[in-house]
């Protein structure tokens, strides 16, 4: 974890990430990325030079109706001293019995980012983190690459005029092993996935491309990430 913090530092302070006196929402998923997030952020509160708070937000789906437990992830917040909430939403219902979405991540995605940020709104947030990493952008510049023809991949800062919030992601010089590692040293409560288009979705797709690419091209997507930073690709 120690690690991890130290790479969310240096991708904090490169791209100023954070200000004094901002109230950042960490959007907890349940899953490692962001689970491991929350923690180095909340330890990063306590000796770094701008002062900033969290509030840690869950959004439920309510897959087949249920309501998700968030026990675990609670207690840990408890320990870590950091605001928990849970919103619990209609996205299950809307996309997969109302809509019937055949592919429905685009949709979800959408619809998650707005909640997510009204709720940061309403909790009195200036910014969202989320846990994506390094691997996550290599593999958004394939997606973006293969089935639009762009180059392009989210931004580690981005802020959102119409919402008036900003998005960081700290987590991007890590890789996915470095905070899978650090999330199963620390036995982190990851939450399994109940979402029936988990593992086929685009993005495993281009996962599993870039390890069939990386057995002919070593280091691959450390590659790709370091072009993206010297082309300065969508802000990196």
């Amino acid at each position: 974890m120690e690690r991890l913090l130290s790479l969310c530092r240096a991708a904090v302070d490169k791209y100023e990430m954070i200000a004094p006196g901002d109230r950042i929402a960490v959007g907890v998923s349940g899953g490692k990325d962001s689970l491991a997030l929350l923690c180095v952020l909340a330890k990063l509160r306590r000796f770094y030079p701008a002062p900033f708070s969290l509030v840690a937000l869950s959004l439920d789906y309510r897959f087949f109706g249920q309501d998700a437990d968030y026990a675990a992830i609670a207690a840990l917040c408890k320990t870590l001293d950091v605001e928990f909430q849970v919103r619990r939403t209609d996205l299950w219902r809307v996309i997969f019995e109302e809509r019937r979405e055949k592919n429905p991540c685009a949709l979800c995605a959408k619809m998650r980012r707005g909640i997510l940020h009204d709720t940061a709104k309403a909790n009195g947030c200036n910014k969202v983190a989320l846990g994506h990493h390094a691997d996550d952008a290599v593999e958004t510049l394939l997606m973006n690459l293969f089935q639009n023809g762009t180059l392009g991949c989210f931004s580690p800062v981005s802020y959102l005029s119409r919402k008036e919030i900003t998005v960081i992601r700290p987590l991007v010089f890590a890789t996915e092993a470095q905070v899978a590692a650090a999330a199963a040293k620390a036995r982190l409560p990851v939450l399994p996935s109940a979402c029936p288009a988990d593992k086929q979705t685009d993005r495993q797709k281009a996962k599993e491309t870039l390890l069939q690419l990386e057995s002919a091209y070593p280091q691959l997507r450390k590659k790709l990430l370091g072009a993206m930073e010297r082309s300065h690709l969508s802000d990196w």
